[in-house]
């Protein structure tokens, strides 16, 4: 099993560093250079995680623990509009890419109006897709009972809004609803924390899930696999070509265009085909690979 962890130092001997992460088996996920200052993610197996707080030393830099590194996020909004989507939305997007997820902003297009709502099956499916979901919802307690079926989606949720309690089925943290400015007093940081809290424990669960029947592959090894074998990832200008996911992969390439190649890259005795479900996403035409469990391959 690999730990997910952020490395934060400088320039100083970046490539001897990096060299003594391969030779332990670890992986780059995402490498940012400003200036003088390093910021890594890296995928590190479980037992040389505190020979690498050790190592790291020895370079001025240190180990920050990320307990969502390795997962992807949406961020849902009940619309795009300025009622909805500005202040919060940005706040809470901002926080949980800090402990190493990747969020995506999703605006519905018919969330609004406490009788008219609704969610397109498009978005549901877009929603689903990835690791789990925080709504971010208004300030009414009324509002929020009335849009419930907004957070019927097959993934683990976590609902945000301005009340201090709900009474919902899912997990649900106040304090958070619609604002005028940014999150800065600090009954609103307290709900941002708790948020992660939350947001944390479902995700541990999900691993735990995960662990009674792995992937075939863990994903950060296929990403490292994609990138040695598809030379059009380096093409692409997005952050993140390649985002990892507790069970896959989402790659932003093209789907019509590149899906064959990736499907028939050969990763051990196997044809990636053949131990992933590879699909067209509903965001961009992006291809998604969920890696298929190791007893449906092995079994």
């Amino acid at each position: 099993m690999y730990g997910i962890v952020r490395y934060e130092g400088g320039v100083y001997k970046n490539n001897i560093f990096k060299e003594w992460i391969e030779d332990i088996g670890g992986f780059i996920i995402q490498e940012h250079v400003m200036q003088l200052d390093v910021y890594m993610t890296l995928a590190i197996p479980q037992n040389e995680i505190e020979n690498l707080k050790i190592e790291s030393k020895k370079y001025k830099g240190k180990v920050v623990e990320t307990p969502l590194a390795g997962t992807e996020i949406a961020i849902v909004a009940p619309s795009l509009s300025r009622h909805h989507l500005p202040h919060t939305a940005c706040d809470v997007s901002e926080y949980v890419r800090r402990f190493g997820a990747k969020p995506n902003m999703i605006g519905l297009s018919r969330g609004f109006g406490k009788k008219t709502s609704s969610i397109r099956e498009a978005e549901k499916r877009l929603i689903e897709e990835h690791d789990i979901a925080i709504y971010v919802m208004g300030n009414f307690k009324s509002c929020l009972l009335d849009k419930t079926h907004l957070f019927d989606v097959d993934i683990p949720v976590v609902i945000t809004g301005a009340p201090e309690t709900l009474d919902i089925e899912q997990p649900y943290i106040g304090n958070l609803g619609r604002r005028s400015q940014r999150l800065r007093h600090s009954e609103e940081r307290q709900a941002l924390k708790k948020m992660i809290e939350k947001t944390t424990e479902l995700i541990d669960k999900r691993r735990e899930e995960l662990s009674f029947d792995a992937p075939i592959i863990p994903p950060v090894v296929l990403k490292d696999e994609l990138e040695k074998s598809v030379e059009e990832i380096f093409n692409v200008l997005s952050p993140m070509p390649i985002t990892t996911q507790l069970d896959g992969l989402r790659i932003k390439l093209p789907y019509d265009a590149c899906h064959e190649k990736i499907e028939n890259v050969k990763i051990g005795n196997y044809l990636l085909k053949d131990i992933a479900y590879i699909t067209k996403s509903e965001m961009k035409n992006y291809i998604l690979v969920k890696i298929k469990p190791t007893s449906e391959i092995k079994g």
